[in-house]
């Protein structure tokens, strides 16, 4: 299996853009990834572009073609990718899929997502559609009280506190206050977490990633591409694997496991012929503090049960063995859902090839893990990068 070979990535600010539009914001993205690459828009075989909640928050569905349109492209394969929160890390795995089976060459993978024109009841209502609408949302669920119940799941069983969650936040948004990229850039401490209002016990406001706009984007080539076209990628994607879950929690067997992510990270570790073991880094899931403590688990980063203290550790802080979310995670470099997945394949990029701010933190990196959720979990896309030479 060949690998796929990362040419170019970029990615907006993420924030506030209130006087940007949705296409304006992946243009930017993908204009730096295409920059960056070397690789003409002309060339590109394949388009994938996730996004979540266009047709609520800016009134545009079909985006597909509009942003095919704004690259020239009018033969090309363009599909828009929706998968809730993973629509981003799916986008990447069907460019991945499509370069791997020879049936492209030249893939643009990207995402956007435009939340803060919208009302915070309005966008929470476009949120909560990514659960059961049966049985969760025609209940009153949000996406808050659902962690919240994962989180409580989890400390009843297998124990750990909320100073152990805010442990999570002060070292994410930490990380988060040396990337420009990021949304928040402020330093907090644990008090700040723990006296901030509850917003879904146990969980707190500074247990939750912000509602936040912006788009990422990378070019994807395969290896006689980038051959012919006198092209030296620095990382490759090695492993790609998704997995998918129930979609209502009640439907779980084990509130305290996120099965989709394990599949995927089986698979993707599979396809690298590594085990978790090899990673460097890893750049996962954040939407909730208890989500990077199950993101870990299922990455099997630590054993099940194990993750609630890592960060209280140090074991997942820029100085540990295993540094998690340098880019400031979903919870302070911000969540543009749609844009979400392919954007932590841009920082994981630039973290390995010493382009990032807080490459300083690994600079003897050769590979790492994204791992990209839909919903609950429901969903999941994981990716393996390395490298080159490596």
């Amino acid at each position: 299996m060949r690998d796929v070979l990362i040419a170019g990535v970029g990615a907006t600010d993420f924030g506030d853009h209130p006087d940007r539009t949705g296409r304006e914001l992946f243009a930017e993205a993908r204009s730096l990834a295409f920059e960056r690459s070397a690789v003409p828009p002309g060339e590109v075989d394949v388009l994938y572009y996730g996004n979540f909640m266009g047709a609520t928050a800016e009134g545009q569905s079909h985006q597909a073609p509009l942003v095919a349109g704004d690259i020239g492209g009018t033969n090309l394969e363009a599909m828009r990718i929706e998968n809730a929160c993973a629509s981003g890390g799916y986008a990447v795995a069907e460019g991945v899929r499509a370069i791997r089976s020879g049936e492209a060459d030249v893939a643009l993978v990207g995402g956007m997502e435009r939340m803060t024109n919208l009302e915070t009841d309005a966008t929470t209502a476009s949120l909560a559609r990514a659960a059961d609408e049966l049985y969760e949302i025609s209940a009153g669920m949000t996406f808050p009280g659902a962690y919240g119940l994962l989180a409580d799941a989890y400390l009843d069983r297998h124990g750990g506190t909320i100073d152990d969650l805010a442990r999570i936040a002060v070292k994410n948004h930490a990380n988060a206050s040396t990337n420009p990229k990021a949304q928040y850039g402020d330093v907090i401490d644990v008090d700040d977490v723990l006296e901030a209002p509850r917003v879904a016990s146990p969980l707190g406001l500074y247990d939750a990633c912000p509602i936040t706009d912006g788009a990422g984007a990378a070019v994807l080539v395969s290896p006689e591409y980038a051959e012919s076209a006198g092209l030296e990628p620095e990382v490759a994607i090695t492993g790609s694997g998704r997995g998918t879950d129930a979609l209502a929690l009640q439907e779980r067997d084990d509130l305290t496991r996120t099965p989709a992510a394990e599949a995927a990270a089986e698979t993707a570790y599979e396809q690298a012929a590594i085990t978790s073991v090899d990673l460097d880094f890893a750049e996962v899931h954040d939407c909730f503090t208890i989500a990077e403590v199950l993101a870990l688990e299922a990455l099997d980063l630590y054993e099940h049960g194990e993750a609630i203290d890592a960060a209280r550790k140090g074991e997942t802080t820029r100085d540990g063995h295993v540094p998690v979310n340098l880019s400031g995670g979903l919870k302070a470099k911000g969540h543009p859902v749609g844009a979400t997945g392919v954007s932590q394949l841009v920082e994981a990029t630039k973290l390995l090839t010493g382009a990032h701010p807080n490459a300083d933190a690994v600079p003897e990196a050769s590979t790492a893990v994204t791992h990209n959720a839909g919903g609950t979990v429901a969903t999941a896309a994981v990716h393996v990068l390395e490298e080159v030479g490596a």
